[in-house]
């Protein structure tokens, strides 16, 4: 694992990456780095602050879509200096990648994106660690080509594979797991998005729904499966966040489920 700052390397356990949806604003991007930095500390598990600087795909227009570039990169770039800890955003477009390495450890590349060759390219050209979310149209293998991309355009890049569910019909995701280990042929860390393989797209509210109560069911199965890293959004108020409220973790729901994750690892390494 070549990313700056990240801690607990040596304990063998899966990393974690988690934050919430969007950068809402200051005060909360603290309380939730500050609550998850303090649980991964006491579990031994490597850990990536994640956090959207902006949301672009929305489903309606008036959707929350953030609180200003700039501000929400500063605050990622604060967290990762004041607690010493890696971060990552998403980017969207191609300009976008220069501007957010600035800011953050990791780029991550959304799902719907995951074959855009210049998104791609503009992302390793960075020299930033780059992390894929596979498409909910794709399989597992077909990933390949996606990491042949970044390799290309800088072969020493760090490349993370995320897995986040299939599409199920109009409304609905499914979590293969096959996909886990035939990610992993292709060299790289492949992570479970535990939260997002569980949203309910395309309601007719405008507003995608989502099954948290089954967050544990994944996160305990992808562990099982021998995922490297797993991707929780959490919120310590999901009813009231601005962005994915409907599939994220309550904030004081994730001890619980850390350590049972990390007996979970320990039972299959």
């Amino acid at each position: 694992m070549n990313i700056p700052k990240l801690k607990h390397t040596e304990t063998n356990n899966f990393f974690l990456m988690a934050g919430s949806c969007a950068i809402e604003s200051r005060d909360l991007a603290y309380e939730i780095a500050e609550k998850i930095k303090g649980l991964t500390d006491q579990f031994g598990i490597p850990y990536i602050f994640k956090g959207s600087y902006r949301k672009a795909n929305r489903t309606k227009l008036d959707s929350f879509t953030g609180i200003g570039d700039i501000v929400a990169l500063e605050i990622l770039q604060e967290i990762g200096n004041y607690y010493d800890l890696p971060t990552v955003t998403d980017i969207h477009e191609s300009q976008e990648a220069e501007m957010a390495a600035k800011y953050v450890d990791v780029l991550q590349i959304p799902a719907f994106l995951c074959r855009q060759t210049d998104l791609l390219a503009a992302a390793a050209r960075t020299g930033k660690a780059v992390n894929i979310k596979k498409g909910q149209f794709m399989a597992g293998i077909s990933m390949k080509f996606a990491v042949e991309k970044i390799l290309h355009e800088n072969p020493s890049a760090q490349v993370f594979l995320t897995d986040r569910g299939n599409s199920f019909g109009y409304g609905d995701l499914v979590v293969d797991y096959r996909n886990i280990p035939e990610m992993q042929v292709h060299g790289v860390p492949v992570v479970m998005d535990c939260t997002h393989s569980l949203q309910r797209p395309n309601q007719t509210t405008g507003v995608t729904g989502g099954q948290p109560k089954m967050i544990e069911t994944i996160a305990k199965a992808a562990i099982a499966v021998g995922a490297d890293g797993i991707f929780i959004e959490t919120h310590p108020n999901p009813a009231i966040a601005k962005s994915d409220g409907a599939n994220m973790l309550p904030l004081d729901k994730l001890e619980e489920l850390l350590e049972k994750l990390v007996r979970v690892r320990q039972a299959v390494i």
